[in-house]
């Protein structure tokens, strides 16, 4: 998702918001006193990812908002499936918030596994945060110059050109998968138990191309390593304006930006919801928040909660969809 779809949310946000229905007078005395303790924000991540690194950016505003502290919590595992299905077993008092990405949201639900937790109906969405490109990249001596080249040389050769991923059903692996049916393109997929050591082995040439995450890939290209091609969102990134996106470069509506946003437990009251969806909006709004945002290449998003529940059938609607049409099964 780009920050220029994150603008046409805000247009529609007056009908959207009006789908969801108003706070009661009654869910309003709910929330006269929300918060009375600390908050915990829990991030499915080990410290120091993008996740974990933007929950911890909006944290301090939000305990600012809230006159509560905001405690980022890491729960790592199984591609966060573990907090999400923590958070949804939680209290429904907003105590207890998951700071999701699109993985554990929109496309662990079509990876065929049992989840422990239905994210369509589990979760009370909050707010989209950010969304963050990933970076097309290639090996340096591949003969490609642009996104339409590397089309153009799956296509004269084609199931010869080896594409890596941080393992089946990763969110470089759907981005491919993605990029594989709109370009109708026949290239070989090369599974790797995570980014570090597919970087490793495009740098050195193993494999041909790769879907990395923007603040980890753009250090390699600056420095020579790799060559950029495009960019995942539909916007251009802040923090490399001079390469295109798919989308302008070679495939008119190709978008695997990888998002983040705040979900509360289903049965949360919907004005302390209200309230919690004004704080993290009113964070994304903060000029150092967003300064800090784009050090870790995300753009900051926001829309009205109508439109982010929207957004989430949808996603889950498209990546179920490339799943099942490339076979995909998780690792």
């Amino acid at each position: 998702m780009s920050a220029a779809y994150g603008r046409r949310w805000l247009l529609a946000g007056a009908a959207a918001t009006g789908l969801l229905g108003p706070p009661t007078s009654a869910d309003q005395t709910e929330a006269s006193g929300y918060p009375e303790r600390p908050i915990r924000l829990i991030v499915g991540y080990p410290p120091g990812g993008p996740n974990d690194l933007i929950a911890r950016i909006i944290a301090p505003r939000l305990s600012e908002t809230l006159r509560q502290t905001v405690i980022v919590e890491n729960r790592p595992g199984s591609n966060s499936e573990i907090a999400a299905a923590m958070v949804a077993k939680a209290a429904p008092d907003g105590y207890t918030l998951l700071f999701a990405s699109s993985g554990a949201i929109s496309i662990s639900p079509g990876l065929g596994r049992q989840l422990p937790y239905d994210a369509r109906t589990d979760f009370a969405p909050i707010a989209i945060v950010a969304s963050g490109p990933m970076l097309l990249v290639v090996k340096p001596d591949l003969p490609v110059a642009s996104a339409a080249d590397l089309v153009a040389l799956a296509k004269a050769r084609p199931g010869t050109l080896n594409a890596a991923s941080a393992g089946s059903g990763s969110s470089p692996h759907l981005a491919l998968e993605l990029f594989r049916a709109m370009a109708k393109i026949n290239v070989l997929h090369v599974p790797y138990r995570g980014a570090g050591p597919a970087f490793a082995d495009l740098i050195a040439g193993q494999v041909d191309f790769y879907f990395g995450g923007l603040p980890t890939a753009l250090p390699q290209v600056r420095a020579g390593k790799l060559r950029a091609l495009a960019v995942t969102g539909k916007s251009r990134s802040a923090i490399a304006p001079e390469i295109p996106t798919l989308d302008e470069a070679v495939l008119p509506g190709y978008d695997a930006s990888i998002w983040y946003g705040v979900f509360a437990p289903a049965a949360t009251p919907p004005a302390v919801v209200a309230k919690l969806h004004e704080a993290v909006a009113g964070a994304t709004r903060d000029s150092e928040v967003r300064r800090q945002f784009a050090t870790h290449g995300a753009d900051p998003l926001e829309s009205s909660r109508g439109a982010f529940v929207r957004f989430i059938a949808e996603d889950i609607d498209k990546w179920t969809r490339i799943v099942r049409e490339a076979g995909i099964k998780a690792d």
